[in-house]
């Protein structure tokens, strides 16, 4: 009898924990955003590789439940939102895995993942629960969409001479001309042809893929059309800036016949704005409790002066939106209630070690204003310099009679290869490209611990090349990084005490 009660009374007492853990487990929205290619994949995959392969040869030295030992473990789990597209963890293991390890495919959209993770409290609730849990919901989405959040307090007059202004300037205005040619032939007030129209806005699209993948340009209007996920195709992407609308008779401009050129490309102008903009941040943004935004300040460097010029722009641009709301016309759009927010530049292994502290020195410059701005608003702002996963190993070298510092790593490489022209013997031989993996050992140059001056950019003492994953990399293993552990400290070791 005295065994059986003994029995109940633990069961109940089992039942009690379980209903307190409840009720004191957490739940974090984290989001995750960055320019094209800027390695949002392959953070996110990092992330949630480092957490559920913990103690699985992870090395979180700096992340403090894993330090002080609290950490139980960590499981992927379904997500809440099922019209999200779900983030493809396993995809981009594989191709980091393969035989020949490959970058994940990029995200042209938003996508979510879910994780799950117990621990033990290390506060004055270890004496009421031996187990806790943190629900993670990761959202992925692009830097670019963060670029349109100006355009809502914009009319479709203010910015299309926004636009002309960097449409004809260099170095946009070289690969311009053309199109601003064709749109000056046109009259405004004319009845529009809406293949024409189409026409000229896939002719833009294609334009803003030039800035953003050769030119190494920033700031992309609309960025729905380089990333326009559910959207491609629709009419409400069908349209682009209109030079000269500042000179126009006023009563004609706000007269204009909806059918006419100018009357189609201003209401579906203002349709983007209100059906994709405005409802971005109205069903998402609002749910952000932290927010990391990632930066490829190197390719930036590289490209040169305008690129990495743009780029300041559009981080300033990217940083005002979590601003917005506290007080002005955006208070009645949405309220952010993000309380963290992490820099992180990324490629940080694409440098020697002794480059990180000027990478992270020229990026707090970078974003000076806006993160005093943040902190006067209660958002704690971090900035991280960060390989998410690692693909160099760094090293030393004796180069004339001096010890000099190097990164070994492996780049995709374009040979030309022999390739015959038909079956027969003796048949002649073509040149054809072909990609390979070399192992390269290099210095890449000095990163600037100031905002570069025009002497840095005359001298172009850098080179940062892309590497391309290590091999033998193991599908149950955490992945190699630099300071993803550092990253998780900043983000979630408050909510894990």
């Amino acid at each position: 009898m005295a065994l059986i009660k003994k029995a109940r009374i633990d069961k109940l007492k089992h039942k009690a924990n379980e209903l307190f853990s409840r009720t004191i487990d957490q739940h974090i929205t984290l989001a995750v955003t960055g320019l094209s290619r800027s390695g949002k994949t392959a953070f996110i995959t990092s992330l949630v590789n480092q957490l559920i392969n913990e103690g699985n040869g992870t090395r979180l030295s700096f992340f403090d439940p894993v330090h002080q030992g609290n950490f139980i473990a960590a499981k992927r789990v379904p997500q809440k939102h099922f019209h999200v597209p779900r983030f493809d963890y396993d995809g981009a293991i594989s191709a980091l895995t393969s035989d020949v390890a490959k970058w994940p495919e990029p995200t042209h959209g938003i996508s979510e993942l879910r994780l799950a993770i117990r621990y033990q409290p290390n506060s004055l609730l270890k004496y009421a629960t031996d187990m806790a849990t943190l629900t993670i919901d990761i959202t992925d989405y692009p830097g670019e969409w963060l670029l349109d959040l100006p355009m809502l307090k914009q009319t479709y007059q203010e910015w299309s001479e926004y636009t002309q202004a960097l449409l004809t300037s260099e170095p946009r205005l070289e690969y311009s001309q053309a199109f601003l040619a064709k749109l000056s032939d046109i009259d405004p007030f004319a009845p529009v042809s809406e293949q024409l129209l189409a026409d000229l806005a896939n002719e833009y699209s294609e334009l803003l893929h030039i800035f953003r993948h050769k030119l190494g340009l920033s700031i992309i209007q609309p960025g729905r059309f380089i990333l326009p996920g559910e959207l491609a195709g629709a009419p409400i992407l069908e349209f682009f800036p209109f030079p000269g609308l500042i000179h126009l008779d006023g009563n004609d401009y706000q007269n204009a016949a909806d059918d006419s050129f100018i009357g189609m490309l201003r209401a579906r102008y203002l349709e983007y704005k209100e059906q994709v903009v405005r409802k971005f941040y109205q069903e998402h943004f609002v749910r952000f409790d932290r927010q990391i935004v990632l930066a490829d300040c190197l390719t930036a460097l590289n490209k040169g002066k305008e690129s990495f010029a743009d780029l300041e722009q559009a981080i300033s641009m990217i940083l005002e939106s979590y601003s917005y709301g506290k007080s002005g016309v955006f208070s009645r759009l949405f309220s952010p209630k993000i309380d963290k927010l992490l820099f992180a530049v990324t490629k940080a292994d694409h440098v020697t070690p002794e480059q990180h502290t000027p990478l992270v020195s020229l990026v707090n410059q970078l974003i000076y204003k806006s993160k005093h701005q943040l902190n006067y608003d209660s958002v704690e702002v971090k900035t991280l310099a960060i390989a998410s996963v690692k693909a160099t190993q760094a090293g030393m070298i004796s180069h004339k009679g001096k010890q000099v510092p190097v990164i070994q790593g492996q780049r995709l490489v374009k040979k030309k290869m022999n390739v015959a022209t038909d079956n027969s013997i003796g048949a002649d031989s073509a040149k054809e490209e072909e990609s390979v993996v070399e192992k390269v050992t290099v210095f890449p140059g000095e990163v600037p611990d100031t905002l570069p001056n025009n002497d840095y950019w005359q001298k172009s003492g850098f080179n940062f090349i892309n590497f391309e994953p290590m091999s033998g990399l193991a599908k149950h293993q955490s992945l190699p990084h630099v300071r993803m552990d550092q990253v998780l400290q900043f983000l979630l070791a408050d909510k894990m005490l």
